[in-house]
């Protein structure tokens, strides 16, 4: 079961886009995938089908209350199990603060999942891919710390550069949590060839990232944009699309790292 945190503390970068279309393109591959919504907003919930309003157990109350993940799954219209997020996950922070051990409840949360499947013989996840809210906040630190490895998915402009340097050193920071985190790789998205900036941030980022960076840029595109409004991941809603084509080159480089 591998462990993948979709971060990046700047908003507007398709963090959301990526989780829903990853873990959708993974499952096409006949890959078992279970998705985490830790953002409040609960928009890669509504993004594969499910009504975030109407959820009866969420991620908050596996982080708030000891439910075990496995009662709290739901499978999505998307074909994949979920685990939801709506606005009651908002203000977790003030919430959990003073808690001991409050950086590690999806990571002990997590281990008895695993445990479960274990113990019942069933067929474990393959991947679990986390979506994480735009800050580094305790619920996105909780995703670091229970993670195998981050995957980031950055727009090719300036500012954007300057974010991905303060999550890099985060990520350096909570190695002592967690020594296995690294990052997995960095994603190109929000990607116009046309864009001499684009084209030039891209540069940028393969000189200092190297073999990290996937190879597979995943485009503006009509097709991406309009799915959420559908409660779909764009592999359902239009398959040969290019965002729906890029999304799955970038689960079979994915899975190309599993092996």
């Amino acid at each position: 079961m591998e462990i993948i945190a979709i971060a990046n503390q700047k908003g507007g970068v398709g963090k959301t886009t990526t989780a829903v279309n990853l873990a959708a393109s993974l499952a096409a591959k006949r890959k078992r995938v279970l998705l985490i919504d830790l953002d409040p907003q609960g928009n890669a919930t509504s993004g594969t089908g499910l009504d975030k309003n109407d959820l009866s157990l969420s991620i908050t109350d596996v982080l708030l209350d000891g439910v075990l993940l496995q009662d709290a799954l739901v499978t999505s219209p998307a074909g994949f199990d979920v685990i939801g997020a709506n606005r009651e996950l908002a203000g977790m922070d003030t919430t959990l603060m003073g808690q001991t051990n409050s950086h590690e409840l999806l990571k002990t949360a997590m281990s008895a999942l695993s445990d479960h499947q274990a113990n019942t013989q069933s067929k474990p996840y393959d991947y679990v891919v986390m979506d994480c809210a735009p800050s580094l906040n305790l619920l996105t630190i909780n995703a670091l710390v229970a993670t195998d490895g981050v995957i980031i998915p950055m727009q090719c402009e300036y500012y954007a550069l300057e974010g991905l340097a303060d999550l890099s050193q985060t990520i350096e920071r909570l190695t002592e949590l967690n020594p296995k985190l690294y990052i997995r790789g960095v994603v190109r998205t929000l990607f116009d060839a046309r864009n001499t900036l684009a084209r030039d941030v891209s540069a940028e980022l393969e000189a200092h990232f190297g073999d990290i960076m996937y190879k597979t840029h995943i485009p503006r595109n009509v097709r991406l944009a309009e799915a959420p409004a559908h409660g779909m991941p764009v592999i359902a809603y239009e398959r040969w699309s290019k965002g729906s084509r890029a999304y799955q080159k970038l689960a079979a480089e994915v899975i190309k790292q599993s092996k």
